[in-house]
């Protein structure tokens, strides 16, 4: 008996062969309608709808409702004579499934919640699970990240895109950088020796931040003014500020400032050419950094008939002209 004769005669014990013939043949031309649908809906909306964004948003539409339609269609065709027993038969199915398929319908259930939540949008900067990137794509299973910072020593794009499942939003915390406040608090520590003057360098980085800050102030006030009207956030002042602060070196200078989330390091850099450029026409004011000392004492001379010596021309070894202290200034 061949093989042709083995599937005949399985089909003639069910009473299927034309039935089963029908069916295939459905289910093939629903497919090719899903198909044809599909690409003309996708050639409308790139010839009717210019914007990138609502492009794709159309795109992901008309691909999820043809989606639907076709698992419908296939669903009449197949489950017509399991009708008077579906309910055992889909929760046998159910069953299995959900032990199966645990993840991916974690991944489904994490899209609905991204759907109908919206912890963020395309577009937004998120961190998630460490992984920090501005949202590209949103689908059923996952989203994908374009990733920022990494081994870039900056907010800037690493060029790697970061496929992140869905369920991760039911295990992680999500950071949304941009949702309803598109700036952020950026914070820049400039330390100046004791022997300066602290407080002239204060004045100089207040002025510097107040000249960057009146770019974005206006329309920093007016996102935290709309923000705090749906979430429980208390509208500040949005001016930069500098606090001082003793450390092992010197005074530290921290000036705190807003800058849109995507420019941090462009401003920053703006922010330190300023300073560099305002404390160099300034004499009384120097950076400090740490510093290290050397004492050497003669082989010839004890502890209690000679004092020990610095460095090689004999200079005794307090640290500096006025009994600072050690490391505490580019001049001491």
């Amino acid at each position: 008996m061949t093989s042709t004769d083995v599937i005949e005669a399985i089909l003639a014990d069910l009473g299927q062969s034309d039935d089963l013939g029908r069916k295939l043949l459905l289910t093939l031309a629903l497919f090719a309608l899903a198909v044809a649908a599909r690409w003309m809906l996708g050639r409308l909306v790139d010839r009717e709808v210019e914007d990138a964004a609502s492009r794709y948003r159309l795109h992901k539409l008309t691909s999820y409702a043809v989606t639907i339609v076709l698992l419908i269609g296939l669903a009449s065709i197949w489950l017509q004579q399991l009708a008077g027993n579906l309910t055992t038969y889909l929760g046998l199915l159910s069953a299995g499934i959900a032990i199966a398929l645990r993840e991916p319908l974690s991944n489904v259930a994490g899209w609905l919640y991204i759907a109908s939540r919206r912890p963020f949008d395309l577009g937004d900067r998120v961190e998630i699970d460490g992984i920090i990137g501005d949202v590209v794509d949103k689908r059923i299973f996952a989203f994908s990240l374009m990733e920022v910072g990494n081994w870039v020593d900056a907010d800037q794009s690493t060029g790697r895109l970061v496929h992140v499942p869905n369920l991760h939003v039911f295990v992680n915390e999500v950071s949304n950088y941009t949702q309803g406040f598109e700036f952020i608090w950026n914070e820049i520590p400039v330390v100046v020796t004791f022997e300066s003057d602290w407080r002239r360098a204060k004045h100089l980085l207040e002025d510097i931040g107040e000249r960057h800050a009146a770019e974005v102030a206006p329309e920093a006030q007016s996102q935290m003014n709309r923000a705090s009207s749906r979430f429980l956030i208390a509208g500040g002042a949005v001016t930069p500020k500098v606090y001082t602060r003793v450390i092992d070196i010197g005074v530290q200078l921290t000036l705190r400032y807003l800058t849109r989330a995507r420019e941090r390091r462009v401003v920053e850099e703006r922010v330190w050419e300023d300073v560099l450029d305002a404390f160099a026409q300034q004499p009384h004011v120097d950076f400090a950094y740490p510093t290290q000392r050397l004492y050497y004492v003669s082989a010839n001379a004890s502890s209690q008939d000679q004092p020990p010596v610095a460095g090689s021309r004999g200079e005794p070894p307090v640290a500096g002209s006025r009994g600072e202290p050690p490391g505490a200034g580019s001049r001491g």
